[in-house]
C-alpha cells in the first residue's frame, strides 16, 4: 500500500480549518480517536488524516490506516462460499464471502479521490453511517409521496429487510484481514450500505435473476472480479438448468451495459436524493428501465416458471 500512502501525503484534505482542533497533548477520547495522535506532528495534523465533527469533539481517523494492505483474490476461497450460494440464494454471508475473496482491489484509490474532493469531504460530514438514515423510516416516510424514500422504505418492509441487518451479515473481517478505522473503511461500508438502494433504482427484485443483474450492473460502480464471477456464474447455472426460452444472457447483458452508463452512486449525497421523485433520481444519474429482465418475467410468467425457483433454498 506504500504508493496509496505516498499519495496521501501529497493530497490537500481540508474539510475545516485544522487550527480549531485543540493540541494533541489536551485531547481526550472523547475528543480525538486514538489513531489521531499518530498524525500530529511538529504542532499540527497532516494531511494523512480526515476529521468530522461530533457535537463538540472532532473525530480524527487517519485516510489510509498506516497497516492496511492492498487485497488480494483468493479464487479457491470464492468457489466455496459460491457453493453455498448455489444451494441457497438467501445466504447473505456467503455472497459477501465471494465479494471479499475476490475484491475490488482500486477501492482505496478511490476512497483517496473521492476523499479529498470537495464533495467527497462535504459528504463525508454529512452522512457519517448511512444505516442510521436509511433503517429511520418514521423519518423517510415524511418526505412526499412518490419519493425514493418511499419506495425504499416499501421495499425493505416488503422483504423484511433492514441496513443493520446487512451489516450483521457482512462480519468482522473482510476476506480474513481485520476492519481498519480509516476513510477507506468508510467508503466500503457505503459501497455494502447502497445495495438495497440500488435494487430500488435500478428496478432489479430480489428474485436470482434479478440480483444476478444488479450483480453485472454493480461491476462499473464496484469493479469487484466478485460481483462479475457471481453474475456470470449464476445466469449460466440459471441458463443451463432452466428449461426456458425467456432471454437471460441478454438481461445480464444489458444489465452490465446500464451500468456502464451510471453515475457513480456511492459518492452520492444519498440524503440528497432520498426525498427526491424516483422518476427524477433515474434521469439525474441515467438509470434506464431495465427492458429484457422484464421480459424475461413476461416469458417465465407465460411458461409457469417460478422466477424464485432457482437457487432457491432447498
Amino acid at each position: 500500500m506504500e504508493n496509496v500512502l505516498s499519495r496521501v501525503k501529497d493530497s490537500d484534505i481540508d474539510q475545516f480549518a485544522f487550527s480549531e482542533l485543540p493540541a494533541a497533548e489536551n485531547c481526550d477520547d472523547r475528543t480525538l480517536t486514538a489513531d489521531a495522535f499518530g498524525f500530529y506532528k511538529d504542532g499540527h495534523f497532516d494531511a494523512s488524516i480526515i476529521a468530522r465533527r461530533r457535537g463538540d469533539a472532532v473525530d480524527v481517523i487517519p485516510l489510509v490506516h498506516p497497516d492496511r494492505q492492498r487485497p488480494k483474490w483468493n479464487f479457491v476461497k470464492a468457489w466455496r462460499h459460491f457453493s453455498h450460494v448455489r444451494k441457497d440464494k438467501e445466504q447473505t454471508d456467503q455472497i459477501i464471502g465471494v465479494f471479499d475473496a475476490l475484491p475490488w482491489r482500486g477501492a482505496a484509490e478511490a476512497a483517496i479521490n473521492f476523499l479529498t474532493s470537495p464533495q467527497g469531504q462535504a459528504i463525508y460530514q454529512s452522512e457519517p453511517y448511512l444505516p442510521d438514515i436509511l433503517d429511520d423510516h418514521v423519518a423517510l416516510r415524511k418526505t412526499p409521496k412518490g419519493s425514493f424514500a418511499h419506495a425504499y422504505c416499501d421495499f425493505m418492509e416488503r422483504e423484511g429487510l433492514s441496513a443493520a441487518g446487512l451489516v450483521a451479515a457482512t462480519g468482522n473481517d473482510r476476506n480474513g484481514q481485520p476492519l481498519l478505522k480509516d476513510g477507506v473503511e468508510w467508503y466500503n461500508d457505503r459501497l455494502r450500505d447502497i445495495h438495497d438502494i440500488l435494487h430500488i433504482l435500478t428496478g432489479y427484485e430480489r428474485d436470482p435473476l434479478g440480483e444476478q443483474c444488479l450483480l453485472a450492473y454493480l461491476f462499473h460502480q464496484r469493479p469487484s472480479p466478485g460481483h462479475l464471477a457471481v453474475s456470470t456464474a449464476g445466469t449460466l447455472l440459471m441458463k443451463v438448468q432452466l428449461k426456458t426460452k425467456a432471454p437471460i444472457l441478454r438481461a445480464i447483458i444489458e444489465a452490465h451495459r446500464h451500468g456502464r452508463l451510471c453515475t457513480r452512486i456511492v459518492e452520492q449525497s444519498i440524503r440528497g436524493i432520498l426525498p427526491m421523485p424516483l422518476a427524477e433520481v433515474r434521469e439525474r444519474f441515467n438509470v434506464p428501465a431495465p427492458f429484457w429482465y422484464k421480459k424475461v418475467h413476461d416469458v417465465w410468467k407465460f411458461e409457469g416458471v417460478d422466477p424464485h425457483a432457482f437457487l432457491a433454498k432447498q
